[in-house]
């Protein structure tokens, strides 16, 4: 009998841990978190104790930030298949518990990233504001909601590097740019592959109002195409070398030839395949980048 207890109180636990990672959603935290790093080891940032204030404090202001989105779209989330076995509309967390959890988070994370640097506590806060007061009440209103969530979205790898030099320069907008950039077909394409799944909860996140269709297709297209421009940028000024030139020119080339693909063909299964290449493409580029400096 008390094994049997044992068994229940572990299995609680077990599905509580997971909920927890489903509402701060780790898995998309790490990727956001890996730009900053990248960023970060661009300007010379050492295996120090501020490399664990930007890990931990990324980690947890991105959490705070999924948490509170999740919070705000608990109705909506009910409506789609992809959200409705969230803890909140699925029934096993309150609302409270995750509103409590997501502010704790949100205060820890920018404790630990102000011990970087004013600057770099700053863009966590507003990172955090812009994605949640701004990015998700937007989604539901208008597709230009895409545009003011990459802002937020390409503040980490910024981050990073304000973390080591406590200053705003070129090369701090050029690092940013591309993560901006880089964000349109990514997340177009992401959002061609749930387009049927977005519209359930009363999203339209296409860049045409006409939805799955050749002008939406036309405009992915468009952004991976300056993409290839932008991600050479640092070998333009200076700030790598070569090998940036023309592993970026490559890359460039495959992430466009994918978008042209879902031009020409305006299925599901060309846009996964963009929305694949774009989860590859960027930390090559920006680790690219990293190493070719040394």
């Amino acid at each position: 009998m008390i094994a049997e207890e044992s068994t229940i109180e572990k299995t609680k636990s077990t599905s509580k841990l997971k909920d927890y990672v489903l509402l701060l959603k780790l898995r998309l935290a790490f990727l956001v978190v890996l730009s900053a790093v990248a960023g970060y080891l661009f300007v010379g940032g050492g295996l120090n104790l501020n490399f664990i204030y930007l890990i931990l404090g990324g980690f947890l202001i991105t959490g705070a930030s999924n948490g509170l989105n999740q919070v705000i779209e608990r109705d909506v989330d009910k409506l789609m298949d992809r959200t409705s076995d969230r803890p909140i509309p699925a029934g096993r967390m309150s609302v409270n518990e995750a509103l409590i959890a997501s502010i704790i988070c949100a205060i820890v994370g920018s404790v630990l990233l102000f011990q970087l640097n004013y600057f770099s506590g700053i863009l966590g806060i507003l990172a955090l504001v812009m994605y949640v007061f701004l990015y998700t009440p937007l989604k539901r209103i208008t597709p230009w909601a895409v545009f003011v969530g990459a802002f937020p979205g390409a503040i980490p790898p910024m981050l990073g590097v304000v973390a080591i030099t406590g200053t705003f320069d070129l090369t701090v907008g050029i690092i940013f740019l591309v993560q901006f950039i880089w964000q349109f077909p990514h997340f177009w394409a992401i959002a061609w592959v749930l387009n049927d799944d977005y519209a359930k909860g009363g999203f339209a996140l296409l860049p045409s109002k006409s939805g799955k269709t050749k002008r939406s297709a036309f405009h992915i297209l468009l952004y991976t195409l300056f993409m290839v421009p932008v991600s050479l940028l640092p070998w333009l000024i200076g700030l790598t070398g070569d090998i940036t030139l023309v592993v970026a020119t490559v890359a460039g080339a495959w992430f466009f030839w994918k978008a042209y693909k879902l031009y020409l063909n305006l299925d599901d299964k060309s846009a996964r395949s963009l929305m694949f290449a774009s989860f590859i493409y960027l930390p090559v580029i920006q680790f690219l980048y990293v190493f070719d400096k040394f």
